[in-house]
């Protein structure tokens, strides 16, 4: 069956809409000279907001310099202790986040 050899008149009518529809836009574009854009993206405010926060992440360092000097430092005057119990209970709140969350 050919869908071009449509018998009843409302597929018919739907038909030659469609195909009047294309005649119509292919000699608006032929007029303007121009291609008629056919799609259009429009960003809300919060895809711009994420966008530019993106682009701000990406421009930070990989490593904050100051941080890690501060940590050497302490380190090598010996001012650096951290008990085993400080360790559990930051690996246990981390781990209770990361069920619960």
């Amino acid at each position: 069956m050919k869908v071009s050899d449509v018998k009843q008149p409302s597929a018919q009518l739907i038909q030659q809409y469609q195909k009047n529809g294309n005649v119509k836009l292919d000699a608006e574009r032929q007029v303007s000279g121009a291609a008629v854009p056919e799609e259009k993206v429009d960003l809300s405010t919060k895809a711009k907001d994420i966008q530019n926060l993106k682009s701000a992440v990406a421009n930070l360092p990989d490593v904050r310099e100051e941080k890690v000097q501060e940590l050497r430092n302490r380190i090598e005057s010996g001012k650096y202790n951290v008990s085993g119990e400080e360790i559990a209970e930051k690996m246990v709140g981390e781990a209770l986040l990361d069920i619960f969350a």
